[in-house]
Order: C-alpha cells, then structure tokens, then sequence
C-alpha cells in the first residue's frame, strides 16, 4: 500500500465550552463550531465595521478556536473541555447571547476557513487584541477597522498582522470531533500508527530535554525500546513508571511536544506535512492492501473459525468485499457503527474479542492454543512465554532442517531468535523486519507443520 499522509486538520462539527476560568469549576457547555464562531465574533465584534475587517478578524477567531482544539490545549493539561469563555485565557463567548445577522451570513460562509503559516499544517494560533485598551503582538482588531478602510482585502490585513508568508486553507472537511488518544493503553508487543506518532513526537521533545532517549528508526512497532524510553519520560515528569503509555502519559507528551514546537503561539515552529506522514493511516477500508490489511484478516479469520455469526473467508492482503463484509458482520453483532471500515474503535474491539477468544478457547482446541497467534508482536529484548513458544517452534524446525538457524529457548527474544525469524521471513517473501506478527507466526506454525 502506498504510503498515506493525515490531512489538513478537519472542522470539528461541536466543541466544549467551559464557562469559566480553566482552574475553576463552571458549566461545560457543549456549542456547534458554528455558533460558537457566531457567538465570539459578536461578542468581540462591531456589525458596523467594514466587511473585509469583519472577514479578517473571523478568520482570526476560526484560526484561534482551531489551533486550540487541534493541539487539545486543555485536554492534554487534564481538562475536560476545549476552550474557555473568558477573553484573558481565549475569546469572549457570552451564553445565549444574540448575534448580529451580517456575522452570522460571514459565519456560515467561511466557517471552514483557517489561516496557517508557511508549510505548517496546523492551524495557526491567530493571537489577537482590540487594539485600544490590549495592545499584542497579533491582530489589532481596531486595526484592521482602519486597514479595510484604506481598501486592504481579508487576507491583506491578515498578511499585515501574521506575515506574507501564511496563506487561508479553504473548504476544510467537517467531521465529529475526535480526541488523538487511541482509546485504550498502548504497550510493549502493540502495533499501532499511534505508536509512530509518539516516537515522532518524543524525538522532538528529547531535543529539549536530553536526559530522554531518541529513536533512530520510527516505526509503529511497541519494542523493548519504547518501553524503556516511556519508563524514563514517566519517571521525569512524575508520572506511575509502567512503560505503558495510559491517557495520562499520552497526553503529557501531547502537551511536551506542543509547548516545545510552541504550536500556541504566534511565533510557532509548526508542524510540516513530513512530521505527520503515517505508512498505514489510522484505517483500513476497502482496495487498501500490504502487510496491515493481512494481519487484520488474520485476526478477522480466527474470530470468524469460532463464531458462526462472522463469515468465514480465505483471504489474502487485499481490502476486498469479502474483508467489508466480515467487518460488517463484526461491528453489527458488537453494537459499532456498520461503516465496513476498520477505525480505532472497530480495530480495539477486534483485538479485544480475539483476546477474551484465546483466553476462553473450547477444550477441543486447548491442545493447539499454541498454534493461535498470542496477539502481540515479538521483537529484540522482549523477555515472556510467548517468546518461549516462538523459540520452541523455531527450535523443531531447526531439528527437521540442518540449514536453519539454531535457537536456544530461554524466553528472551535474542539475536538467535531474530535471525531465525528473518529466515521465515524470507522464504515466505515478508519484510524482512525480525519481528513477530500474525503473518510470521503463522507462517513459522506453518513451516513447522511441514
């Protein structure tokens, strides 16, 4: 499959509004990105003024309002809202309050619409003031009064402000608003997109912070590697030292990377389209193939052999009906969205049902529970039982043939090991990576069968 990139940022259709200080209790008020643009831009805004000033400053406060949920600004310091009501943390946003019906017309035209700076992705953190009583180093909302009035156009005036170099991404896409963490705790053997985003982002929070570790190779496999460089950052910042990354350690590497980029801020190193590439995505669906999509089969494949209510097919590394059809089955008969594709949420329920199944597996197949891929990758230094499984099918197959690399079983995942995996690998034409998945542990069953 062709390498995919994350887009531009989407347009949330909702946001929360916590209607006081961030410290202090007070309503969450959950609001339509709409109307909360609406309701800040009248608030803050005279209906009087130019249309082009208007346009500028709205533009400001879509910018604004995004950059603070793009780089979940309070979720990652422990909040459970997206921005505040109150001018001096955000922007001015009064409940219940009319809004002034030229605005409103602006609004709805251009709510999709956000400046960002030079080849940053985010959104830009459009600081501003009004220019008589505040004055900052952003927009001059009185400023641009003036500027419209001397014939400047939108982006103009926004230019004048922010720079020649920021440009206005136009008819985002709107979806659902989604939080960035995984939904469930990632940890040592996972495999996840989610588990590349991290490491890119903790390389670049080493570089502020050198007592961390760096990673030269990014890749979405959980190793030994990432565990003890989560053990370290834990360790630093106070956290519960597991080496697993819960919501809390996600989201203070979320809030590191932030501050350290400077993503709220007007002077912001940002976030290029490179930092952000992702291999795989964050689903799968239909005409996707390569190396995810088998090992989504795989799993799909034993949860269907032992419930009838799955469709049983042979299938290969392509996304194909059969694969929609299976996915369809599985999220009607565990209550998710029918959409045919593979999200998160689908994905942590798949990995949650293949789990209970293999720890409840009927008497009749408990002999060949080995022969069931264990549900985590294997790879250098890790040290368990599954590794010891690996290592005695590894070690049979050695003994049946002379030219296969020797094993020992210890249960650690050792240079010996490795290489006897990249030999399977090999012969069944998979990548060459050392590490264990549902495609090479069946495929090492497989040879030792022969």
């Amino acid at each position: 499959m062709e390498d995919r990139q994350i887009g531009r940022p989407k347009i949330p259709t909702s946001l929360i509004v916590h209607l006081s200080a961030p410290e202090e209790d007070g309503e969450d008020l959950t609001v339509s990105f709409i109307d909360y643009i609406k309701n800040v831009a009248s608030s803050e805004l005279y209906p009087s003024w130019p249309e082009a000033a208007l346009r500028s400053n709205i533009l400001a406060i879509i910018s604004f309002t995004l950059n603070r949920i793009y780089n979940e600004y309070y979720p990652s310091q422990g909040y459970f809202f997206d921005i505040t009501s109150f001018a001096q943390y955000d922007q001015k946003f009064q409940k219940g309050r009319d809004v002034f019906e030229n605005i409103g017309k602006i609004v709805d035209e251009i709510f999709n619409n956000y400046i960002v700076k030079g080849n940053h992705i985010e959104p830009y953190f459009a600081s501003y003031c009004d220019g008589k009583n505040t004055l900052c180093k952003g927009l001059s909302q009185w400023g641009t009064v003036r500027l419209a009035k001397m014939g400047k156009t939108p982006t103009e005036i926004l230019k004048y402000y922010y720079g020649n170099d920021i440009s206005i991404i136009r008819n985002a896409e709107v979806t659902e608003p989604i939080l960035s963490y995984p939904g469930i705790p990632l940890q040592l053997g996972d495999v996840s997109e989610h588990v590349r985003i991290i490491k890119r982002q903790f390389n670049r929070i080493a570089v502020n912070y050198p007592a961390l570790p760096k990673f030269e190779v990014i890749h979405e496999f959980f190793d030994v590697l990432l565990e003890q460089a989560i053990q370290k950052f834990q360790e630093i910042f106070d956290l519960e030292v597991t080496g697993i990354i819960d919501k809390a350690t996600w989201y203070k590497i979320k809030y590191l990377y932030s501050a350290v980029k400077k993503l709220s801020d007007i002077y912001t190193e940002g976030v290029s389209q490179e930092e952000v590439e992702m291999k795989f995505g964050l689903e799968l669906k239909k005409n996707d193939q390569g190396s995810h999509v088998r090992g989504l089969h795989y799993f799909l494949s034993v949860i269907a052999y032992f419930d009838d209510d799955i469709p049983f097919f042979q299938v290969d590394s392509i996304y194909n009906d059969q694969t929609e059809k299976m996915v369809r089955s599985f999220q009607k008969k565990y209550h998710l969205e029918e959409t045919g594709i593979v999200d998160v949420t689908t994905w942590n329920k798949i990995k949650e049902i293949y789990l209970e199944l293999l720890a409840h597996l009927p008497k009749d197949v408990l002999s060949h529970k080995d022969e069931i891929y264990p549900g985590i990758s294997l790879s250098l230094g890790m040290k368990t039982e599954e590794v010891k499984t690996l290592q005695e099918f590894l070690k049979q197959i050695q003994q049946k043939d002379a030219t296969f690399p020797e094993v020992d079983i210890t249960g650690c995942y050792d240079t010996k090991t490795e290489e006897a995996v990249k030999k399977v690998q090999k012969e069944y034409q998979l990548e060459k990576t050392g590490r264990v998945g549902p495609i090479e542990w069946k495929s090492i069953v497989e040879k030792w069968k022969q």
